[in-house]
């Protein structure tokens, strides 16, 4: 049989993992090639072509998001009675990966793929070597982005625990395979294999890894997996302090935990050890609609020379990127290695949190901008994980449409959401971190009435809590959702910090905000113990 042609940057790196893992039959390796040289390949593929700023400029194809209801655990005995099933975890059966595992393998025979051996995970006691390999230079260039990079010496030996396995022309055919339709992503936990087939959506690729360290931290280190931004500064006892930012898509994690004042963490996936806090990534991947360097300039000076754009468009005649087009989807986006934000600390961790934010993006404009949680309401505020949707105006409907994902992440837990909701709940009592609802949505009025609150003030409020400003503020208890509301902010307007104030009508006021709390509590059945 003959052996692919393997390129590499240099002769001391481990072939074993390519074999191995059935990659013989391949015609060509690129295996840990350069940022330039993936940059290079790509655009001779016509991958993809270069901005003004450098940066390499991609489609995804069909799909420019993640499709959850074509993600499958694979259920065998070790999954069995852990995961859990449903709407969120799609079951698939052992033979039917094995399958679709070789049709894979054959579909590769005589191709070109670009594999990578990186890690997950920062903290080196829990890190998980990994080997992506994929059929496209872009996503091999993504891959190199978002996972944590392996040092020349470490690669000799290199011996991956997990391995994804991107094939993005490649479709299963669902009647036999026990798919949906032709795409997927399938995690095997047993045999430590992710497939992916039929989307060129990057994303796919980073939330797999993500949905693994949701399950094997919890069940094998006791440790904490989040969805969420990390940053960390100087207390006033001049001590590293580190926060942390949960949040839905548009709620402001990524914006808000690159701080310029602050050294950032990471701006999506974290875990929370006995010892402190680390990113399981090695870049950002973060959404650029409407990016502005005014609004956001660590991520918008992050785009240039081997960062990645995905699905959008140029000025016309220009090779300028317009970021406010949104014809291709509204999911634009950037990836970039970590260290092109200036103020990235090095390496990714940092101590026990001492705040913790949940970010909200509340079109009803009834939820103060921010207020005080006590332990058992961050623990119900956690597994609410509420922001607002805008519905769509295609009928003239502009009303708000209230959204709960668990953990702020529900799409990516493998476990029941209480296994993550209390192991929250013992690391604040271990710890005494704080937890603030941060409401970054809408303020004197709903959506279509009142106004977006300036991010001005919600950076404000946040610095504010970071630099101890409200230790000595009076709290007043909201009279509908019982948070704590400060009475007053540095340099913010005191008549917005409370929402029933900021509305023409009180009683308006009072009653949207009793109807966004019955959302909160029909939602809540959801967790209720069954009877």
């Amino acid at each position: 049989m003959q052996h692919p042609t393997i390129i590499k940057p240099h002769e001391n790196i481990a072939h074993a993992p390519l074999e191995q893992n059935g990659l013989n039959s391949c015609k060509t390796i690129y295996l840990q090639s350069t940022p330039e040289e993936l940059v290079e390949l790509a655009l001779k593929e016509g991958e993809g072509v270069l901005t003004d700023a450098h940066a390499l400029m991609c489609d995804t194809g069909t799909f420019t998001g993640r499709s959850p209801k074509d993600k499958f655990i694979v259920r065998d005995e070790l999954t069995e009675d852990l995961v859990h099933w449903g709407e969120i975890n799609n079951p698939i059966t052992p033979s039917n990966v094995a399958k679709i595992y070789h049709k894979m393998q054959d579909y590769l025979n005589g191709k070109t793929v670009y594999t990578r051996y990186a890690y997950a995970g920062a903290d080196e006691q829990f890190r998980q070597p990994i080997m992506a390999t994929t059929t496209q230079a872009w996503q091999g260039l993504f891959c190199h982005h978002m996972f944590i990079r392996t040092e020349e010496d470490e690669l000799a030996d290199f011996s991956p625990q997990w391995t994804i396995l991107c094939i993005p022309e490649f479709q299963a055919e669902a009647k036999t395979d026990g798919t949906r339709q032709g795409n997927f992503t399938i995690i095997d936990f047993s045999n430590k294999k992710i497939l992916i087939g039929g989307s060129g959506y990057a994303g796919e690729i980073k939330k797999a890894i993500f949905t693994v360290m949701n399950f094997i931290l919890p069940v094998d280190y006791q440790i904490l997996p989040m969805h969420c931004s990390a940053n960390i500064g100087n207390s006033l006892n001049g001590q590293p302090s580190t926060a942390l930012f949960f949040g839905l898509s548009g709620t402001g994690k990524t914006t808000l935990s690159a701080d310029p004042s602050r050294e950032l963490i990471g701006d999506d996936e974290h875990g929370w050890s006995a010892e402190g806090i680390f990113n399981f990534e090695g870049g950002c991947y973060a959404k650029v609609v409407n990016l502005t360097m005014e609004q956001e300039p660590e991520i918008f000076a992050a785009i240039r020379e081997q960062s990645i754009l995905e699905n959008t468009r140029f000025f016309p005649d220009t090779n300028k990127v317009d970021f406010s087009n949104i014809s291709v989807t509204e999911n634009t986006r950037t990836a970039y290695p970590i260290h092109f934000i200036s103020n990235a600390c090095h390496p990714s961790v940092g101590p026990v949190p001492d705040h913790i934010f949940f970010l909200t993006a509340d079109a009803f404009g009834v939820l103060p901008p921010l207020s005080k949680l006590t332990t058992e309401q961050a623990m119900y505020y956690f597994q609410t994980g509420y922001t607002a949707k805008l519905a769509g105006t295609e009928m003239g409907i502009n009303q708000p449409v209230a959204t709960f994902s668990a953990c702020f992440g529900e799409a990516f837990l493998p476990l029941h959401p209480k296994t993550y909701t209390q192991m929250l709940g013992e690391r604040l009592e271990q710890s005494g971190a704080q937890v603030w609802l941060l409401n970054t949505g809408w303020i004197s009025g709903p959506y279509g009435i009142g106004n977006r609150i300036p991010l001005a003030y919600t950076r404000a409020l946040l610095h504010a809590v970071l630099d101890n400003s409200l230790e000595h503020v009076q709290f007043d208890k909201h009279p509908v959702f019982d948070v704590m509301v400060p009475q007053h902010c540095p340099n913010v307007p005191d008549t917005i910090l409370n929402p029933e104030y900021s509305w023409l009508d009180p009683e308006e006021y009072e009653r949207k905000a009793w109807i966004l709390k019955e959302k909160f509590d029909v939602n809540a059945l959801r967790f209720a113990p069954e009877r």
